[in-house]
């Protein structure tokens, strides 16, 4: 049985959900959502569409799931998707891409998760009988192993026409989106007007218990219903768990900041403590990379001197660890986060 941690900076996955969103999924109004009966997911489908600048969107519930349907309705079995050497479908879906859609993943080398827009002309495979067919390109924002980048609006703006100069569709992977909206300042929109699909996750900086919503045009969701249905992701009653993205996206954005401060804040105060290596200067949202080769221990056993002490935070290296800021991390927990750090350092290097 999984741990209960007093600071849980592991992921924002691991956020909890209010009593005020509680509240709001006790009190929703539910239908059958594979008829489109169910008023509250249909009211948080309405809300993302209206956000994104998108004709509909379509509730899932997961971002994985939104990839998994995306890159199924773009894409035949053997055409190549273009995206980062970081991206979280080559990482972390389990070949879902390959698995679900028959698709061949084309990974560029970016800058810590983010491509330009020459490199995606470079990897775009001539059109010939014995190659793949490049169909695809997918972002990720913010970029997950890249440490919570952003991605620039102008280079998704050069990356789009390229895409449309070359037939391609492009999708973003919005795992992180509203993070980045909130740090670039760039609206919602901006984003979703260079992209033909993307996603906004409802269970990570949001605070929801469950959930991702996809958007696109009308023939886009139409098609993306149908694998919603084939993949196994109807839920019937879902406006129990949409009733925590709606209270989520009126209450829970613009806090964002909060949670990029925090990181920012751990991120210097880890600078400060001897054998630690961190880019204080590369923590742009709440996802703060370091790595502890300077002190003589590996990765894992500071994760479990923390946990020893109520901290958890991932291990993902020989000597890298990854912690995510999120709404049930405050200041005082940062604090005392990087003085129970100092103590284990301290304590191994005498």
């Amino acid at each position: 049985m999984a741990a209960e941690f007093r600071i849980d900076l592991y992921s924002d996955t691991h956020t909890k959900p209010s009593q005020a969103m509680r509240e709001a999924m006790a009190q929703a109004v539910v239908g059958d959502e594979q008829q489109e009966a169910d008023p509250t997911t249909n009211r948080l489908q309405e809300l993302v569409a209206e956000l994104l600048g998108k004709e509909r969107a379509l509730f899932l519930p997961s971002g994985t799931m939104c990839n998994a349907i995306a890159y199924r309705v773009w894409c035949d079995p053997g055409d190549e998707v273009i995206c980062d050497k970081t991206a979280h479908t080559i990482s972390s879906e389990t070949g879902g891409p390959s698995a679900l859609s028959g698709v061949m993943m084309r990974p560029i080398d970016g800058v810590r998760g983010i491509f330009t827009a020459e490199q995606v002309r470079d990897a775009i495979r001539p059109i010939e009988r014995h190659s793949p067919v490049s169909r695809l390109i997918s972002l990720e924002n913010t970029s997950n192993f890249g440490g919570g980048t952003v991605w620039p609006i102008g280079e998704v703006q050069q990356i789009y026409a390229t895409a449309q100069e070359t037939g391609l569709k492009c999708h973003m992977d919005g795992a992180r989106l509203l993070n980045a909206v909130v740090k670039s300042g760039a609206p919602s929109k901006a984003y979703a007007q260079h992209s033909d699909s993307l996603w906004i996750d409802l269970s990570k900086g949001l605070g929801c218990p469950v959930g991702a919503v996809l958007a696109g045009d009308n023939n886009f969701i139409e098609r993306a219903f149908r694998f919603k249905h084939q993949f196994g992701g109807a839920m019937r009653q879902s406006g129990i768990i949409a009733a925590a993205g709606i209270y989520a996206l009126e209450n829970n954005v613009e806090r964002l900041e909060e949670d990029h401060c925090n990181a920012q804040r751990l991120a210097t105060k880890l600078y400060s403590i001897p054998g630690i290596d961190v880019d204080v200067d590369c923590v742009e949202t709440n996802i703060v990379f370091f790595d502890v080769i300077g002190t003589g221990l590996t990765a894992i056993d500071v994760s479990n001197a923390l946990k020893a002490q109520g901290v958890h935070i991932g291990v993902v290296g020989e000597t890298k660890l990854r912690a995510l800021t999120h709404l049930d991390i405050d200041e005082a927990m940062i604090d005392e986060t990087a003085e129970i750090l100092t103590t284990i350092i301290q304590k191994q290097l005498g």
